[in-house]
């Protein structure tokens, strides 16, 4: 089942719609479940919310899964430029995206501090980091790689989708660099191929991913770098990736 729900974002003084899933017997059953916190929450499970008119389909996989999960799918500001600087940790005066003011630490500072106590709260959660995941798209998935370096006494877990990381390549191989991991942290980082616009743009794409994939490996981390043959930067194509990220971080 979905629920919808605003929330409001105090270091933003902003509010913003919580879309959850909750399993469809949950006010059935006194079950604690294992949370997924999800960015870009509008595109995850209905046409009909996301932006460009094709979800993830998130609903559907997990409905069928043999494991039983709690979403929470956080919508992003969709006011001009502002998903890019909530979703960049970093401020970016020169990016080949523009000038990127980079609030992302204060969006997850914020999630942490606040959006998940009032879940664990609220909902039967297994409030655990062992039991947490984070996971996006694009500036969701450089987000998702902060989050799990940056919080990784919160999050066990990270699926990382075309993650736009090399608008930030130098900043967030510092940041790696700086950290002390937890060896049981597991991180899924894929690619298109067909996301690069020509041949070096793919093997730049390819490096950096590899790169950040290596760097979490010297931590004692464990990763699954995937390049996703044809995968273009789509919800299509991230919705296909689905099972395996899920086999991965969950089996």
């Amino acid at each position: 089942m979905i629920k919808k729900f605003d929330v409001n974002i105090t270091p933003f003084k902003l509010k913003r719609t919580i879309h959850l899933y909750l399993p469809d017997d949950y006010e059935e059953s006194q079950e604690h479940y294992p949370v997924i916190y999800m960015y870009d929450g509008h595109n995850l499970f209905f046409d009909s919310d996301a932006t460009y008119g094709k979800s993830w389909g998130m609903k559907d996989f997990l409905d069928g899964y043999d494991k039983k999960f709690i979403v929470i799918g956080m919508e992003c500001n969709h006011e001009g430029n502002e998903r890019l600087n909530e979703y960049c940790p970093y401020t970016l005066p020169q990016s080949y995206l523009g000038d990127i003011e980079g609030r992302g630490d204060i969006f997850m500072q914020w999630v942490v501090d606040e959006l998940k106590p009032y879940i664990d709260k609220n909902y039967r959660t297994i409030p655990f980091r062992e039991c947490t995941m984070i996971a996006g798209s694009s500036m969701g998935g450089l987000m998702s790689i902060y989050t799990i370096v940056k919080h990784n006494d919160i999050f066990s877990k990270a699926a990382c989708l075309s993650s736009a990381i090399s608008i930030c390549m130098n900043e967030l191989r510092d940041e790696i660099l700086k950290r002390s991991l937890n060896p049981d942290t597991k991180v899924y980082i894929d690619f298109g191929s067909d996301e690069s616009r020509n041949k070096t743009a793919l093997t730049y794409s390819t490096a950096n991913n590899l790169e950040i994939s290596h760097l979490l490996n010297q931590k004692d981390v464990k990763t699954y770098p995937f390049i996703v043959i044809n995968g273009k930067h789509n919800e299509a194509t991230w919705e296909k990736q689905i099972p395996i990220f899920m086999n991965y971080l969950w089996k």
